[in-house]
């Protein structure tokens, strides 16, 4: 089940309330949570970022009850038409850049999208997001490259920032050599990532760049307020929680001052003309209610938004396709938003 609003109104937008209460993940989304809590990783928020990089993901949990269901022919499979994977460098902002260019089958001047992983700007990378941008390749006919960028406590705030818009300038003159349309650049995240690609928009859109087509938007670090509904709700959710984030903030930021940075605190920032963005959220996911607001004040500064909220699933679940209905339509939803951003 989901719960959406368009660019209709703000009146609209406020009409589509999430749930008030906090609520159980459904089937599929408990099985993945049970599946990661057998791997039995430790609380991140009691580690060091060299530790907690090395826990168990959602991303192995999902591997591990894909290979549990086959025998049963219960997992989908994605079609594939991606004609390569390849490892490349980019040009970040103190150096190169690892990323992973996925490359559909077809002609030239294919659409490209430039996609952010998550991980609180402190953790995971490529291989543990290669989900998501592998799957969104595949519906949209886009080149996916999926950047990685430097991350807190060795590299603190704005370094992740600083790197992501190089990697979006460096698309700017390289789409063409990797068989991407340079006039049609699309930008993408999840989570923290969510949180750079929306500030590549807004970084192109004041340094007078072309802008990103559209910006996908999913469950992103968008506010500071970790008092808000879904924190209160989701306070001890897994596989995201308030320590975690507490955690995240205070490994990547400089001090508390830079929590009133627009960069940061996305709810404070000037979004105005922006292209189209889709904002995807999860209902048991600390981050719902800032992602809500997040697109609620990009309706109304002027940006048209599709957002919708998935319920009975936790931060993280995009990526699940495999094994997650709410992940399938979600990718669908996101599909067909980029496309028609490309006019495909």
């Amino acid at each position: 089940m989901k719960q959406t609003f368009l660019v209709v109104s703000a009146v609209a937008l406020l009409s589509s309330a999430v749930a008030t209460s906090a609520s159980s993940p459904n089937k599929e989304m408990k099985n993945v949570l049970e599946t990661l809590n057998e791997k039995g990783g430790k609380p991140i928020e009691k580690l060091s970022p060299q530790e907690a990089r090395l826990q168990p993901t959602p991303a192995d949990a999902v591997k591990q009850v894909m290979s549990e269901k086959k025998a049963d022919d219960k997992v989908a499979s994605p079609k594939n038409t991606l004609a390569e994977i390849k490892e490349i460098k980019v040009d970040g902002a103190a150096g190169k850049l690892d990323a992973r260019v996925y490359l559909p089958k077809g002609s030239a001047q294919l659409p490209v999208v430039l996609y952010f992983h998550g991980g609180g700007w402190v953790i995971a990378d490529n291989d543990v997001y290669d989900a998501t941008p592998r799957s969104l390749a595949n519906k949209t006919n886009a080149i996916f490259v999926a950047v990685e960028y430097r991350k807190g406590p060795e590299h603190k705030f704005p370094a992740a920032h600083d790197d992501a818009f190089a990697a979006y300038k460096w698309l700017l003159r390289n789409a063409a050599a990797i068989g991407g349309d340079p006039k049609r650049i699309a930008v993408a995240g999840e989570s923290a990532g969510a949180n750079l690609a929306l500030n590549v928009a807004v970084m192109a859109r004041d340094q007078k760049l072309q802008l990103p087509s559209h910006e996908l938007i999913i469950y992103p670090v968008a506010g500071v307020n970790m008092n808000t509904e879904s924190y209160k709700q989701n306070e001890n959710a897994k596989p995201l929680n308030k320590k975690m984030m507490g955690w995240f903030m205070d490994k990547y930021l400089r001090s508390a001052e830079d929590k009133n940075d627009p960069r940061i605190n996305l709810l404070k920032a000037n979004l105005r003309g922006l292209a189209p963005a889709t904002v995807i959220t999860a209902q048991i996911d600390p981050l719902r209610t800032e992602g809500r607001e997040l697109a609620l004040r990009m309706k109304t500064q002027g940006v048209d938004v599709t957002y919708t909220n998935y319920e009975g699933v936790t931060h993280e679940f995009f990526g699940m396709a495999p094994v997650l209905k709410e992940a399938r339509q979600a990718q669908e939803e996101a599909s067909d938003e980029l496309k028609e951003s490309f006019e495909l």
